[in-house]
């Protein structure tokens, strides 16, 4: 049982640690851009609010409403609930930023309305995540405390319903952004300069996803290392 422990440690040294490094920076990277381009106000004082409200009216989702909640960058779209909520940051700012932020918000919610495949794989796949995040943990360590390198393995793929949750994320969080430039820029709603401030700060936020898959993918071939090799001193 020793053995084990100063193994998982090293590949979580080597593998897992400048994974999470590289999630850091993503994250600063947002930030960085966020504060920069959240003091550029946009020409024609268009706030998050009126960005998100004049992209889904213009896709025939006014049944679709936009609520402030609190936090900093806890943006989304709810679409059980189908509303966008914009932060405190967003809602009410007139910034590059914040117009770039809830641009992307309701591209979301028009790629529910356009049966976008990406997001409709995501949500078929949610559930069986969301039950893979809980119980894949404990299988794997139950799998190798009791010498049954099956439910291990079993643990293994429940987790990696995860990646490849993150994986389908990619595209839908990518197609989000190019649909908030294509409209903020066909529609006028932002001049050059204030649409590449715009781009930057959705820019550093899809790394973060790419970060997210990372740190992911390398947990996962850790415990394929840690598995595997346990099973090997076994036979």
């Amino acid at each position: 049982m020793n053995a084990f422990y100063p193994r998982m440690d090293l590949y979580y040294l080597i593998l897992v640690v400048p994974a999470l490094l590289v999630a850091a920076v993503a994250r600063l990277k947002v930030n960085s851009a966020f504060n920069r381009y959240r003091s550029v106000p946009t020409s024609i004082n268009m706030t998050g609010y009126d960005a998100a409200r004049r992209i889904l009216d213009d896709n025939g989702l006014r049944g679709i409403p936009v609520e402030r909640v609190s936090g900093r960058l806890t943006d989304h779209y709810d679409p059980r609930a189908r509303v966008i909520r914009l932060s405190d940051g967003v809602f009410g700012s007139n910034s590059v930023a914040a117009v770039g932020i809830a641009a992307h918000e309701a591209g979301h919610a028009v790629q529910y309305a356009d049966s976008y495949a990406p997001i409709k794989l995501r949500s078929a796949l949610l559930p069986v995540t969301n039950i893979g995040s809980t119980i894949s943990m404990p299988l794997i360590l139950l799998g190798m405390f009791m010498g049954i390198p099956a439910l291990a393995y079993a643990g293994i793929i429940l987790f990696s319903t995860v990646m490849l949750f993150q994986l389908v994320t990619l595209p839908v969080e990518f197609n989000a952004s190019k649909r908030a430039v294509s409209v903020l820029s066909g529609f006028g709603m932002l001049s050059k300069e204030e649409l590449a401030g715009s781009k930057k700060v959705l820019s550093a936020a899809a790394l973060t996803y790419v970060a997210a898959l990372l740190v992911s993918f390398m947990n996962l071939l850790r415990l394929l290392l840690i598995v595997g090799g346990r099973s090997n001193r076994r036979k």
